[in-house]
């Protein structure tokens, strides 16, 4: 049994955090920026350019992702680095895919 089977939501607080951390991903443009964190940090411009969206709009999907804990943030003078907080998270990328190659036609 691997460990996060034996980690399974037991209550309502469980569920809820789940729940949030699901919501959190449920934004394309979010995906996208966890996506480009699984390669390594990357500063606020840097992800702007990537999902072609304004920096108020990137600004706002980064503070949903760290709000769950999904990334966190590191300030360096004028910019502020992203990197995921827990890249266990790309398993569940993965476990979708699989999902959705094997999925009834």
């Amino acid at each position: 049994m691997s460990r996060c089977e034996t980690k399974l939501p037991q209550n309502r607080e469980d569920f809820l955090r789940v729940a949030e951390v699901f919501k959190a991903l449920g934004h394309p443009a979010r995906v996208r920026i966890v996506s480009a964190l699984a390669e390594g940090e990357h500063c606020v411009a840097d992800l702007t350019a990537l999902v072609q969206l304004d920096i108020s709009t990137v600004s706002n999907h980064l503070s949903v992702l760290r709000g769950v804990g999904i990334v966190c943030a590191e300030r360096r003078g004028t910019q502020v680095f992203y990197t995921l907080r827990k890249p266990c998270l790309l398993n569940l990328f993965c476990c979708l895919d699989d999902f959705h190659s094997n999925a009834p036609s």
